[in-house]
């Protein structure tokens, strides 16, 4: 059955990369929205400051860092010794696995949920295997660890959330004078954002541009520009012309604008995480039909990226946030609970944190949950009446729908597929 695959490869290569590109292009409206959601929802930014950062940082994050999440996704789910024999179905599955996410990420993009769009792949790369296949072919135990992340993911990032949005309280608003220490302690908190920052681009992505680091080489240069971008705040921030002569309530106006600042720090720097860390989801299955295609029906554990398929991967997230971000930004920005930029700075630095430990893991986390659970956090340290429970309650039952649902459509699409092939 090989010769399907060498009559039809580059059919099979094209489909998939139409597909592939759908899919990034819902991974941007949904899951880049969630990135920039708390910094347009605070009004740190707008809505078109977040697309130019995002398009900035979103691609240099897929494209320098976004290779070392591909592995894991193909590898960890699904068992590729099923498909030696037939390797033709493990493409036709891959590509109606990306149609089938794609649709799904559209579709909730549309109704503005912040879903996951790593479990919508891993979902449909599941459903094609389980049903197509043969039900052993799925590493259930994976899938378990999924399943097990909708709790552990919200709730640590939830958990760092709530102990930064405290210590702010605690340090600066709550205090006699909170310009002052406003001045005092948010290089402090811009200085932690760059490390954690940092961290994940030196110990993840610059092994793609060839440069590698010790453990030790990569704190230390964390520590370096960590305290670069604490002295560049403190600079800023003594630049802003505020009175701390004014009554209570501009000095908090006041405070918030410095946060403003540290917020477009930390959506940068979000957007490049999530660049890194979710634009596997695209190209994962991608450059598993291509590798399979052109080594002739051979499945390889790690597959070769082509030069082609991250910028591709890249462009369709750009595209997928400035087209049809709004809704999802809307939902995590402003429905959930009301944010101001240090709420917003709080869940976004919490969320990253999350992120990093992850990706130090190779944990496949959902960027949402984790940016859901920090954002619910925040509104948590406000008391249980500043979060909107009917909002949560949809976001979380769209969680639970994202599996079943990208399985049932991949289902669909993998049998469709294989009739017009074979």
């Amino acid at each position: 059955m090989v010769d399907v695959l060498v009559t039809n490869g580059p059919m099979l290569i094209m489909l998939a990369a139409v597909f592939g590109f759908l899919m990034a292009w819902g991974i941007g409206a949904n899951d880049v929205a969630n990135a920039m959601g708390t910094s347009v929802g605070s009004n740190a930014i707008t809505i078109k400051q977040a697309i130019i950062i995002a398009m900035i940082f979103e691609f240099a994050g897929a494209f320098l860092a976004g290779g070392e999440v591909t592995s894991t996704i193909r590898k960890g789910i699904i068992d590729a010794s099923f498909f030696t024999e037939t390797p033709e179905l493990l493409v036709y599955g891959m590509i109606g696995s990306l149609l089938a996410a794609g649709i799904w990420l559209v579709v909730a993009s549309a109704l503005g949920w912040p879903v996951s769009t790593t479990h919508s792949i891993i979902g449909a790369i599941v459903g094609f295997a389980a049903v197509g296949v043969n039900i052993d072919s799925v590493a259930w135990s994976a899938v378990g660890g999924i399943v097990g992340s909708w709790v552990v993911t919200p709730a640590i990032s939830g958990f760092i959330a709530y102990i930064i949005f405290q210590s702010v309280q605690k340090l600066i608003f709550d205090t006699e004078d909170p310009l002052t220490n406003a001045k005092r302690y948010v290089p402090f908190y811009m200085a932690l954002a760059g490390f954690v920052m940092s961290l994940v681009t030196i110990t993840k992505g610059l092994k793609h541009v060839g440069l590698h680091f010790s453990t030790t080489e990569a704190y230390l240069l964390a520590i370096a520009v960590a305290v670069a971008v604490g002295l560049f705040g403190k600079v800023a921030i003594s630049r802003l012309k505020m009175s701390d002569k004014a009554d209570l309530k501009t000095q908090f106006g006041n405070v918030e604008k410095v946060f403003a600042i540290l917020m477009v720090v930390t959506a940068c720097c979000m957007a490049f995480a999530h660049g890194s860390n979710d634009v596997a989801n695209a190209i994962g299955p991608l450059a598993a039909v291509v590798s399979i295609v052109e080594s002739g029906g051979v499945i390889g554990s790690k597959a070769v990226l082509n030069w082609w398929i991250l910028p591709l991967g890249a462009t369709g997230i750009v595209l997928g946030l400035a087209i049809f971000g709004q809704r999802v930004m809307q939902t995590i920005g402003k429905n959930i609970t009301h944010l101001t930029p240090s709420r917003g700075f709080a869940a976004e630095l919490a969320a990253a944190s999350t992120v990093v430990l992850a990706s130090g893991t190779g944990l496949p986390i959902s960027t949402t949950q984790t940016l859901v659970g920090a954002v619910l956090g925040v509104g948590m340290a406000r008391g249980i009446a500043a979060i909107n429970i009917g909002v949560v309650r949809n976001i979380v039952v769209s969680w639970v729908v994202t599996l079943p649902a990208g399985a049932a459509l991949s289902i669909v699409f993998f049998y469709i597929i294989k009739a017009i092939f074979s």
